[in-house]
């Protein structure tokens, strides 16, 4: 062994959900794991997403679960079938973590936080006898080794199996900063560029809307190219923010027309009546108000994407159920919850191996996979993590000892 050089079974890259599954299985079928991660702690990602409340999956049932992750359900429909919501609460479980179902079938730790679950999640693969590094930036390969930037300079690390769990391209002071797509095309890796998902929309507001900025909107209804949402948004200074538009996003990205909807709950025929029975005293402002129930914040946005808005009920009320909203775009890639792009799946065999890399995995966002907020991004990082562990575990079983990838 060359100086400086470390050696393992397995290496796993990138400390998140996805790398974390990856190194768990690995141990638990006896290989020697060494984990390494740029950030001075792990899964700072998943921290961050907790403080609001760890979204961990949802007990959506099996068809509707794999609907949300649309044009990639069928690659992922072996992963998330063997590694889906019930086995996520029951592993979450067997770490002391008590879960419940929220009132939209989403799952969350009865701690409400992801802080006592990664906790327990660590100790486990301490127990297990997991070689931690942090602070360690992954370079590339070279004579046969992985290449790491660390703060005692370049370390070495041969393994026979790696998988790499690197992120995709959002929340880059966490660690997910895509630079790693430059390393892959160093290696001639083929990548797709990445793109915003789960993100707002960029808004040119006229300055009436100053005053409504954080102003939330609720009991709405969303609309862009065949994608429906009903969920709450926000009014942001720069555009539109909140669950209800992060599932438009695949829509969004193709430049689709956006379309609000702020009585969802009445038809047009329905919201045309209460226009009518307002009578013609009543400024404009009042008869939405009291006709369709909208909230100052609500009114405004109908002013500044109806306007000049018709007096007339019929007209009114269309108008209401169909506002457009002129946005320029998706928020930028750091400010989006997820990203689309990374290794594209015709490059990884059906086991997430990369085709031209025998022995080099891949797993989570770092893949060109795409799903809306509710637990389905966890979800899919846990099973594809789980699934490369267990992949690059059944090729050690079979694999010479060779000098790496």
């Amino acid at each position: 062994m060359v100086p400086g050089m470390q050696s393992c079974d397995a290496l796993v890259i990138g400390g998140g959900p996805a790398g974390l599954m990856a190194a768990e299985r690995l141990l638990l079928s006896g290989r020697s794991v060494l984990l390494a991660d740029a950030k001075p702690s792990l899964a700072r990602k998943f921290l961050m997403a907790g403080k609001s409340g760890l979204n961990l999956t949802n007990m959506a049932p099996r068809g509707a679960f794999l609907d949300a992750y649309g044009a990639s359900s069928g690659a992922l429909a072996p992963m998330v079938s063997e590694f889906g919501a019930e086995a996520v609460r029951d592993w979450a479980e067997n770490l002391g973590q008590e879960t419940f179902v929220g009132s939209t079938g989403r799952l969350f730790p009865t701690a409400m936080k992801a802080s006592p679950l990664l906790r327990a999640w660590l100790a486990r693969l301490d127990s297990l006898s997991i070689d931690r590094r942090t602070r360690w930036r992954w370079t590339g390969w070279g004579n046969g080794a992985a290449t790491f930037d660390t703060p005692d300079g370049i370390e070495r690390v041969k393994a026979r199996a790696t998988v790499l769990a690197l992120g995709g391209g959002s929340w880059a002071r966490l660690g997910s900063d895509g630079a790693w797509t430059g390393t892959f095309r160093q290696h001639g890796i083929t990548t797709i560029p990445f793109a915003p998902s789960n993100a707002g929309v960029a808004v040119a507001w006229s300055s009436h809307m100053r005053r409504h900025f954080g102003a939330p909107l609720k009991g709405i209804a969303l609309a862009a190219g065949s994608l429906r949402s009903r969920g709450e948004i926000t009014i942001a200074q720069s555009g539109i923010e909140g669950g209800g538009i992060y599932p438009l996003a695949p829509a969004l990205r193709a430049s689709e027309p956006l379309y609000l909807d702020l009585a969802p709950d009445l038809d047009s025929a329905q919201l045309a009546q209460r226009f009518a029975s307002q009578g013609r005293r009543r400024t404009l402002s009042e008869r939405l108000r009291r006709a369709a129930g909208l909230s100052s914040a609500e009114i405004a946005m109908a002013q500044e994407c109806g306007r000049p808005l018709p007096q007339e009920p019929k007209a009114l009320a269309a108008t209401i159920k169909a506002l457009r909203i002129a946005y320029t775009g998706l928020a930028p890639l750091d400010r989006a919850i997820s990203t689309t792009g990374g290794v594209p799946w015709s490059a990884l065999d059906d086991g997430l191996m990369i085709k031209d890399r025998p022995g080099v995995f891949c797993a989570g966002e770092m893949i060109d996979w795409d799903a809306p907020t509710g637990g389905y991004l966890l979800t899919a990082c846990f099973a594809t993590g789980r699934w490369a562990g267990q992949k690059a575990s059944q090729w050690l079983e079979t694999a010479p000892p060779a000098d790496g990838p």
